[in-house]
């Protein structure tokens, strides 16, 4: 009992250093457009990155945290043990990274992990789910390098007025805010609904369905939340345009850190999925809220000087050119969410900053070049690599010494 009870305090004390260290390194990179064009503060910045990034763990990071806790391994429910090792594992992969100037990805750090303490523990492997992220992985480069280059020439060109490109993008993000998920909005089956959803079923609007269980008062619902965001933008560009580019850009930056917190606390409350609803039988909403508070500690404590430091390359950039990137990492990020997909958000951010770059004719200026991507996906591999088989390694161990079978 007393060996369950270590273990589990050492798997919790492993979630809690996870999302310190996600709080810190992948939620700093949104706000750095807005605090190299210097319409935000680089302690306001950090301040608001941890509690929005916090925001968005407890409120939408419940699908990717089940993915990474039952999907990843097929015959087995991961235990204290399991969940102990593949945390230990990642954790200490990236902190050893972030100490050597190396690039390790957490999604692909987490994942391996998972499946190698998963299939230490007697665990089958799950192909087809492995299939999916897989080709998600592959994709993100492609969408989003496109999106961004075809936003960025878009708002480069001078046939195209600034105060209807602007606030157009702004109506864009306003149409899929109205449809995000949430914890706070469950559906009739449980699983975690939409704004849109949510009025349009409470109110009974225009209930024909238009794709699956979508429906016209979804679009209706959505729509206006998109025209709000659009009004509201168009005002502040007119009244003066580089300041309300700025402002946008600021609320954009915010939306996508919350992103960004949905979609990484995951990565470091999933191993204890079904550690918390098993052997603990509390709700999955007190494991969000763990990480959540993680977040914001790590980026409160080391988020001013990252933001420092990602702010000075994305000042090369521009308002312009970064808010082509942030849009399409918005999406992205949030389509892996809905489909419950562990995804890199550094990456994520690459992918776009270079789609932008090449609207300007470079590869994203001097925030990437040929070598960078290399040594990316090679950390890409490297780290999904060595997090399996160490974790199936330590798994071993652990078992050997706390007499599990």
């Amino acid at each position: 009992m007393v060996s369950v009870a270590v273990v589990l305090g050492i798997a919790l004390v492993a979630a809690l250093f996870m999302s310190f260290t996600v709080g810190a390194n992948s939620n700093s990179a949104p706000v750095a457009p807005a605090v190299g064009a210097n319409a935000l503060s680089v302690l306001r910045a950090a301040l608001l990155v941890g509690v929005v990034a916090g925001l968005g763990a407890i409120l939408q990071g419940g699908s990717i945290s089940e993915t990474i806790g039952k999907d990843l391994v097929t015959g087995v429910t991961i235990t204290p043990l399991a969940a102990a090792a593949a945390l230990l594992t990642a954790a200490t992969l990236i902190t050893i990274g972030n100490a050597r100037g190396y690039p390790i990805p957490s999604a692909f750090t987490v994942t391996g992990a998972m499946i190698g303490s998963g299939v230490a523990l007697g665990g089958g492997f799950a192909v087809d789910e492995y299939t999916i992220i897989l080709g998600f992985w592959l994709a993100i480069p492609l969408v989003e390098g496109v999106l961004a280059y075809l936003l960025a020439r878009t708002l480069r060109s001078d046939h195209v007025a600034e105060t209807a490109a602007v606030p157009a993008l702004a109506g864009l993000v306003g149409f899929a805010l109205g449809n995000i998920q949430l914890t706070v909005i469950p559906t009739a089956s449980g699983a975690q609904g939409s704004l849109a959803r949510y009025v349009a079923t409470t109110y009974d609007v225009l209930p024909t369905a238009v794709v699956g269980s979508y429906t016209l008062g979804m679009v209706a619902v959505s729509a206006l939340v998109g025209v709000g965001a659009l009004l509201a933008t168009r005002a502040f560009v007119v009244r003066d345009e580089a300041a309300g580019i700025n402002r946008f850009l600021v609320a954009l930056g915010l939306v996508v850190v919350f992103t960004s917190g949905g979609s990484q606390v995951g990565l470091a409350t999933g191993p204890l999925e079904s550690v918390f609803e098993t052997d603990l039988g509390l709700p999955a909403l007190y494991l969000l809220a763990l990480g959540g508070v993680g977040i914001l500690l790590g980026a409160w404590i080391r988020g001013p000087r990252l933001v420092q430091a990602v702010s000075n390359e994305y000042a090369t950039l521009g308002p312009r050119r970064s808010i082509a990137a942030l849009v399409p990492a918005f999406l992205v990020a949030q389509v892996a969410i809905v489909f419950g997909i562990p995804i890199s958000f550094n990456k994520v951010m690459i992918a776009s900053i270079v789609g932008s770059g090449l609207a300007a004719g470079s590869s994203g200026g001097d925030n990437v070049s040929p070598r960078k991507i290399g040594v990316t996906v090679g950390s890409w591999v490297g780290s999904m690599a060595a997090g399996g088989v160490l974790s199936f390694a330590l798994y071993r161990v652990l078992a050997v010494v706390f007499g599990a079978s």
